[in-house]
């Protein structure tokens, strides 16, 4: 169908409109029930907003659900209409008589429904693309130009030689693919939660699995897509071959930073959870990447270390083989203080200072030597929660070792200096 033709039916159907009739008594009574639902939709707007908000206890997802109800009352409840009045001519008139106001009526349904299921894509941008490309396709359909723009859209295209693409072939390619993606994408969340939530699989497992899952699924939905749409790959093979090898070159850091990635997830030696110290970074990992590490520290910042440091340098694992972590502080007393007195007490402050560990390792104190103005000590002590802090466990066991020592009279000593001012001469040889 031209253009034309197109034109011509557009204007034929607008002079039947205006032309007097049932259809044109259709129409009018189709503009009255969307007056109706607007005002409806004005007036009963802020009535359902003030009754949410008096609403206690209700979940995110009744909330979602009652904006959603709020911002589509008006299309619902023309939808409600319709239905209603297009019953009720079916039955006391000729069914042609009411064919227009079925058509709204279905209309109306399916775009509510769309509305909806829409809200399953999280991306607001992209959930309104979506929206509005099925609100034309069911328009559309119900009307029965289906045909004839897939027709128009098919003419629509760009030849080169024997390669051919119609704009048809491209919304209906980004349609199929989208369509596999949000399935992948779906299933994927799916099968990575439970993943997740089996303890039968070690973190770092559970990771790879997830990654493994993530690329089986949209690789499949891709390849499925462009094969859906009728797309021959096998002439992409060379292109994609000598790409390979481009990239190959250009990405070594990030081909290298993938690889560290996998085998970090093997190999085990880093898992979520654990306390590392990289350098002047020490904290805990918050998840692994594909090609970087996240670190949260104690201050709150997130370091995004990239796997290949890992791979290639020096790292702390300070909860690799097991959760205990052994703290040194040190410490000295004055030499009159009974050094055996000093020991017992250092290990009892330890001992009751909360996060320190008195079974199966017990706080241990030492004579580390005897310095120029105190007797020197080390206290070893044990904990099982890095990521709680270490700075701060050192800090209570210090100020327990305080009032434990201020308690018992002993004393700590700190370098004590005496200046003498002497005259330009001694005074013996001024007397000679």
């Amino acid at each position: 169908m031209s253009v034309s033709e197109i034109w011509h039916l557009t204007v034929s159907f607008f002079v039947t409109v205006v032309t007097p009739g049932w259809r044109q008594n259709q129409v009018i009574i189709i503009l009255a029930l969307i007056a109706l639902s607007w005002l409806f939709h004005s007036f009963c707007g802020t009535t359902l907003d003030n009754w949410v908000r008096r609403r206690e206890g209700w979940s995110k997802w009744q909330l979602r659900l009652v904006v959603q109800i709020k911002r589509r009352m008006g299309l619902i409840l023309f939808a409600v209409l319709s239905y209603a009045i297009y019953t009720v001519m079916q039955q006391v008139t000729w069914p042609s008589r009411s064919h227009l106001i079925g058509i709204a009526a279905s209309l109306a349904t399916v775009w509510v429904c769309i509305a909806f299921a829409a809200q399953l894509v999280r991306n607001r941008p992209l959930r309104r693309i979506v929206t509005w490309a099925l609100w034309i396709w069911a328009t559309l359909h119900f009307l029965d130009l289906s045909s004839v723009a897939a027709e128009f859209l098919d003419d629509v295209a760009l030849e080169v030689g024997d390669f051919r693409i119609s704009l048809l072939g491209v919304i209906t390619a980004i349609a199929v693919i989208g369509a596999l993606l949000a399935l992948a994408r779906i299933t994927s969340k799916t099968t990575a939660a439970r993943i997740r939530s089996n303890e039968d699989i070690s973190p770092s497992m559970q990771v790879l699995a997830v990654k493994g899952v993530q690329v089986v699924f949209y690789g499949c939905a891709f390849f499925l897509g462009v094969k859906a749409v009728g797309l021959d790959l096998t002439g992409l093979a060379v292109l994609s071959g000598a790409i390979g090898v481009g990239l190959g070159f250009g990405l070594q850091k990030v081909v290298s930073n993938l690889v560290s990635g996998v085998i970090i997830l093997l190999d085990k030696s880093i898992k979520p959870g654990d306390v590392i110290s990289l350098g002047e970074t020490f904290g805990w990992i918050n998840s692994l990447g594909a090609r970087y590490v996240s670190v949260v520290t104690r201050d709150g910042r997130e370091y995004l270390i990239p796997n290949e440091d890992l791979i290639t340098g020096q790292v702390v694992n300070w909860s690799h083989s097991d959760e205990y972590v052994r703290l040194d502080i040190f410490f000295g007393t004055s030499y009159g203080c009974d050094p055996h007195l000093v020991r017992r007490l250092a290990i009892e402050a330890a001992a009751d200072v909360d996060r320190v560990l008195s079974h199966p390792k017990l706080p241990v104190c030492h004579i580390v030597g005897f310095g120029d103005s105190s007797v020197d000590y080390i206290l070893r002590f044990w904990i099982r929660d890095p990521t709680g802090g270490l700075t701060n466990i050192r800090g209570n066991v210090y100020l327990a070792l305080w009032d434990a020592f201020k308690e018992n009279d002993i004393s700590i000593p700190f370098p004590q200096r005496e200046v003498r001012m002497l005259n330009d001469e001694p005074p013996a040889a001024a007397a000679d």
